[in-house]
């Protein structure tokens, strides 16, 4: 009995790794090295949440207003139906995973009872002095599960040290920490380079982030020159068609940028910090109630070209004053998340069978499969073998499909590493150019006339490493103005982004057609 059961045991580890398909010889394959740099955990979770909500609140609102003096008195403050409640489901039913309120613009009125000033909601007839925006957000974003950030303008007119650089920077990280300390986790704290007219004021922002980041350990922080994220360099939410997460951030100083430099990153940068783009989705950012929303379609081409280009969007939307977002901004918001649902969840590659070039640790290597890239995750991915110069994937749809939009994505955490890459149908035995790129990044979109066909090729034709692709994703979509080859005046292609349309064939380039 003892024998049979010794034999049963090495049996048992024997059959074990070939149950779950894995010869028992077998090892893994390590992954390859990542290309430095790379993005931190918080950046990380920044990157994936992909929209952020922007809510400018204040004095402003009630006496349209952009920018405070500092003077008005705080009894105009005075929301008659604030639900921060309904801040933040507005927000997760759009599909932005956080929050981000301006707890003190720069006309310095804080939105939270803070000790070191009167100039606040204490001050304020609502809630009799007792209420707390930041406090009420906070608890809010919570309940729905998204991330929460903050605010905390640098010029405050209203402050009498300001113009002192030691008393005012006191003042701030005074401020800075009340808020830090006082809410649960901050996601992001945003940060500008606005100063005001003819004071010498100096801001020690190398102590500030110290602060911010020994306060919460999830945080990121936003300003023109990072650390964590930078400033795109416009207020339209529009990033370059080249851009990258590598940066130098010694190249920037806040308040002082390089427009290009900041849309478009640098292939050779020393640190991570990604672009975050900006935009209101009302003409200014705070509420008045002269101006109209955006529509959804002019929403969805803002986010091909933030989201899609490799950044995070940051859309304000502003609560009116009765402390509500209105009606109308939250009818535009659920016809954009409708939109993106009817293009986004029909993947024409989904079932696609997906062949490549090489394979790290050889063709029949599962954990580096070409079949990873079908699952959205930058978590799985394909690897190539090393010391390759041209990488291939090829991708059978198994019926042919009509598609207009490109999606691709890179496990950032790798690094980024794609520099130019196209992608190819077979139409007639030729393989045609739809459509050319530079970088990749978390997620890449790219918009084409509409084509079909049952076999597509993406290229890689440079990268700064070994590429690594996570997601490849065809879609259709029905609300853009799309472009036929006619229409190669036509005066709304943006920048360098030309889409072409290129017949290959073995012999050679037979013809190019370029809109």
């Amino acid at each position: 009995m003892k024998m049979a059961a010794i034999l049963l045991v090495l049996l048992v580890r024997l059959l074990l790794p070939c149950a779950y398909g894995v010869a028992a010889s077998a090892t893994s394959t390590p992954p390859p090295l990542p290309v430095l740099p790379v993005p931190s955990y918080a950046q990380l979770q920044w990157q994936l949440s992909e929209m952020a909500l922007f809510l400018h609140f204040g004095p402003n609102t009630f006496t349209d207003s952009e920018w405070g003096s500092g003077r008005a008195d705080p009894a105009v403050f005075a929301p008659s139906a604030l639900d921060a409640g309904q801040w933040a489901r507005v927000a997760a039913a759009g599909g932005f995973k956080r929050v981000v309120l301006t707890a003190k613009h720069h006309d310095g009125f804080c939105l939270w009872p803070s000790a070191l000033t009167n100039y606040s909601v204490v001050a304020s007839p609502w809630k009799g002095g007792a209420g707390d925006v930041v406090g009420e957000l906070a608890a809010a974003a919570r309940a729905e599960g998204i991330g929460f950030g903050l605010y905390l303008s640098p010029w405050d007119r209203h402050e009498p040290v300001y113009g002192d650089t030691v008393a005012y920077n006191e003042h701030y990280t005074g401020q800075m920490t009340e808020l830090l300390t006082r809410y649960g986790d901050v996601e992001e704290v945003w940060l500008d380079g606005a100063k005001g007219e003819g004071k010498d004021m100096d801001y020690m922002f190398d102590a500030w982030f110290a602060l911010i980041h020994q306060l919460q350990k999830k945080v990121v922080i936003f300003s023109d020159a990072g650390p964590d994220t930078r400033w795109v360099g416009d207020e339209a939410g529009v990033a370059g068609y080249t851009c990258w997460s590598p940066f130098n951030k010694s190249m920037v100083t806040i308040g002082h940028i390089i427009p290009e430099y900041s849309r478009s990153g640098d292939p050779f940068g020393q640190d991570w910090v990604p672009a975050e783009c900006d935009v209101s989705i009302r003409p200014g950012w705070f509420w008045h109630a002269s101006e109209k929303p955006k529509n959804a379609t002019t929403l969805l081409d803002i986010y091909y070209k933030s989201v899609g280009r490799n950044c995070l969007l940051i859309l304000n939307v502003p609560p009116n004053s009765s402390g509500l977002i209105s009606a109308e901004d939250m009818q535009v918001l659920q016809e954009f998340t409708e939109i993106r649902q009817t293009i986004f969840s029909q993947n024409f590659a989904a079932n696609a069978t997906v062949t490549a070039s090489t394979v790290r640790g050889g063709l029949g290597n599962q954990q580096f499969s070409p079949s990873n890239v079908l699952q959205e995750s930058i978590y799985s991915y394909w690897a190539p073998e090393e010391g390759q110069t041209s990488w291939e994937m090829l991708f059978d749809l198994r019926q042919s499909s009509s598609f207009n939009v490109l999606q691709l994505q890179e496990p950032i955490q790798m690094g980024q590493r794609t520099v130019k890459f196209h992608v190819e149908i077979l139409v007639d035995e030729l393989w045609q150019t739809i459509v050319e790129g530079t970088t990749i990044g978390y997620k890449r979109l790219l918009q084409f006339p509409v084509v079909e066909s049952q076999f597509l090729k993406l290229s890689v034709d440079s990268a700064r490493a070994d590429p690594l692709i996570s997601f490849f994703g065809i879609f259709m979509d029905p609300f853009s103005v799309t472009y036929s080859l006619e229409n190669h005046e036509n005066p709304s292609l943006v920048n360098s982004e030309v889409i072409m349309l290129r017949t290959d064939h073995s012999s050679g380039n037979k013809s190019t057609a370029t809109m």
